[in-house]
């Protein structure tokens, strides 16, 4: 006669340390999304001064020199395009990381005086 193995229960460790993992790996990419800030490590300048205007938009270059507009990502035809609409009055600030290339910074600067467009500042850090 065959005897069948008594029902000792469910294991549930294994299970417990998979939603541990999927737990942690949520946490760290949840506060990524919740920062919501394009990481650009700005070149220092001993001249730097804050900049307080209430009509200006921001063009940011990062490391992988993409480009963005007011935090949102944009290709450079759709960049050229928002400046031609854009008033002549609005500040424009150029924020671009040490190690983009100059190139990219360039394109953006051909962007504005193609357009007549010569109210620009660009960010920097200030020298402690």
């Amino acid at each position: 006669m065959i005897k069948l193995p008594k029902n000792e229960g469910l294991n549930i460790i294994p299970f417990i340390d998979i939603m541990l993992v999927v737990l942690a790996m949520v946490l760290s990419i949840s506060t990524f999304i919740a920062s919501g800030k394009i990481k650009v490590d700005l070149p220092s300048a001993s001249s730097a001064k804050p900049l307080e205007s209430k009509d200006k938009i921001t063009i940011i270059i990062d490391q992988n020199d993409i480009f963005y507009l007011n935090d949102n990502q944009i290709s450079i035809d759709e960049l050229n395009s928002k400046i031609s609409i854009t008033p002549k009055d609005t500040i424009v600030e150029l924020k671009s990381d040490k190690e983009a290339k100059f190139d990219s910074f360039v394109k953006i600067l051909d962007i504005l005086k193609m357009n007549n467009h010569e109210n620009f500042s660009i960010v920097t850090e200030k020298i402690q």
